[in-house]
């Protein structure tokens, strides 16, 4: 079990993974959402005063084990930092959480799971398989004691970047290898997931939590109708109620591997019906930074038909076989931090688009579940939004600053700056001005007399673009409307065409969202512009209608 943390890192010390950062977000002319932010400085400021002992610190549990400091928590059981003193020696301790309130027969289910989580643990003999070293029962309690691992979950590590191919492909090896162990034995482990994986000292990858693992022969646990597992991760034959395999844990992988690469689950959405619609529904589009063998290996994973997915033995050799490659080369591009390109070869760009369509087209051809989106595209969730937004994968995202005074909106860019997708948010709760129209006809009417009369949006647009308003288009049933704005830019050195493609919709709260894409009036972008706007449109979800 994780420290999440442990003891700090020392000088020279091996670390266990390696983050890049989050791709830099491209500026565009004429964005509405993304303004020049000022200069910022750091702020000395005070150290925090020292947190309070969590309740329990200092607890002796079963005459041995001495709670030390409390490492997290999840719905079955708190995990604690402890010191085994029969032995001296460090340990992490998970403390069954069971509500009081919980019918005794639920309560009894719930000890017995984590009875099943020590016993499937146990019987694993993997270096990338947490060691189960005790159960200790405590006024008929189980408390287990596992070994405790320095580091972090992968999950946390996510939160700041994402994984090479090398390193995502060395991880999944080992969480590949845990599995295979597992399932020789008769065990399903069942929730793989970033969080799940911790990654220690010394580049050791370990496979933790088989709290809702299935043992071969066992009883299930489960009452009729449940569902455990995290829905991100779970196969879509366990959505429908299918007897899962070991293809399903791959499933899990695959997700896991996906994540990796691109910072989130390609199946997220706002709630867990969406989730699990997505998982039977959606196909993900091609992960951007994975390439080569581990994008095939992904690609398989993710096949809806668990019988048409890769064996053990195939995804391996993939992995291996990415782990082998070269790291990328970065090249400096004007208007780009960096690119990294894939297998350390520089090709052509014609060549690698002409590559990304043939993978794009074969997983919808091939994908009889295949989804809205075309290939290419993600789904992205704005939570601070309450949206989901259909964007091209490769887009890279701007969002507000810590100063921004409006924090109600996130653009996407294509890396030629040509290209870009908003999406802004007036809350009603916000709303002290009364700046909101009454209906989603009304805001882009209003709209419409501000570019005519004056320019709008900080778009540099001369007085009396052409717009062609639609005031009679629905949105899930709901009144919305459409704008598309043609205007040249006041620029006198270099006037471009420019056109801009708008969606408004009001909730039932009152509050107003705007779908802005934004794209050239004229020449080699302007239908794929008009495409990307169709798409964005059509794939929007909106949390609250």
């Amino acid at each position: 079990m994780s420290d999440h943390g442990g003891a700090p890192q020392q000088a020279g010390e091996p670390t266990s993974f390696g983050l890049q950062p989050p791709r830099p977000a491209v500026p565009y002319p004429g964005n509405p959402y993304a303004r020049p932010q000022p200069e910022t400085h750091a702020v000395p400021t005070r150290a925090a005063p020292e947190a309070p002992r969590d309740p329990g610190t200092g607890r002796l549990v079963a005459g041995r084990y001495r709670l030390l400091a409390k490492l997290g928590h999840g719905g079955m059981g708190t995990v604690w930092r402890a010191k085994d003193e029969t032995v001296d020696r460090e340990v992490a301790v998970k403390e069954p959480r069971v509500p009081d309130h919980l019918p005794e027969r639920e309560q009894a289910n719930a000890y017995e799971r984590m009875r099943r989580e020590a016993r499937a643990a146990a019987r694993l003999d993997h270096p990338a398989v947490v060691d189960v070293h005790d159960v200790a029962v405590v006024d008929g309690r189980p408390w287990i004691v596992m070994e405790l691992v320095r580091g972090r979950s992968l999950g946390d590590a996510l939160q700041e970047g994402t994984l090479g191919v090398r390193e995502a492909a060395r991880i999944g090896l080992e969480v590949l290898g845990a599995l295979e162990a597992a399932h020789a034995a008769g065990v399903l482990h069942r929730d793989v997931k970033p969080d799940n994986i911790l990654l220690g000292r010394y580049d050791r990858v370990v496979l933790t939590d088989f709290g809702i693992a299935q043992i071969e022969g066992e009883t299930k646990l489960t009452e009729t109708g449940g569902f455990v597992g995290s829905p991100e991760y779970i196969a879509p034959e366990r959505v429908l109620g299918r007897r899962p395999g070991p293809e399903s844990d791959l499933w899990s992988l695959g997700v896991v591997l996906y994540a990796a690469t691109e910072g989130v689950s390609p199946f997220r959405r706002t709630n867990t019906p969406a989730i699990l619609q997505s998982v039977l529904n959606s196909t993900p589009a091609p992960p951007a930074s994975a390439r080569g063998p581990l994008a095939d290996a992904i690609g398989g994973l993710l096949n809806k038909d668990p019988a048409r997915r890769p064996n053990a033995a195939e995804v391996r050799r993939l992995l291996q076989e990415a782990a082998r490659e070269p790291a990328p080369v970065r090249i400096a591009v004007p208007g780009r931090k960096g690119v990294r390109l894939g297998r350390g070869t520089l090709l052509a760009a014609g060549a690698a688009v002409v590559a990304a369509a043939v993978v794009a087209a074969y997983l919808v051809v091939a994908d009889p579940f295949a989804g809205p989106l075309p290939g290419g595209w993600r789904q992205q969730p704005e939570k601070a939004l309450g949206a989901i937004l259909a964007v091209p994968a490769d887009y890279q995202p701007s969002r507000p600053k810590k100063d921004d005074t409006d924090k109600n909106w996130v653009t996407y860019t294509d890396w030629s700056g040509s290209i870009s997708i908003g999406l802004h948010l007036a809350r009603k709760s916000q709303d002290t001005s009364h700046q909101i129209k009454d209906s989603s006809a009304a805001e882009m009417y209003a709209d419409n007399d501000a570019f005519k009369n004056s320019g709008a949006y900080q778009f540099d647009m001369p007085k009396s673009p052409r717009t062609a308003p639609k005031d009679d288009i629905t949105y899930h049933d709901r009144k919305a409307a459409e704008n598309t704005v043609a205007y040249t830019t006041d620029d006198s050195l270099n006037p471009r065409p420019r056109e801009l493609t708008i969606f408004y919709y009001k909730n039932s709260r009152g509050d107003m969202y705007k779908l802005t894409v934004s794209y050239p009036g004229k020449g080699d972008f302007t239908e794929r512009g008009r495409e990307v706007a169709r798409t964005a449109m059509a794939n929007l979800e909106i949390d609250t209608l």
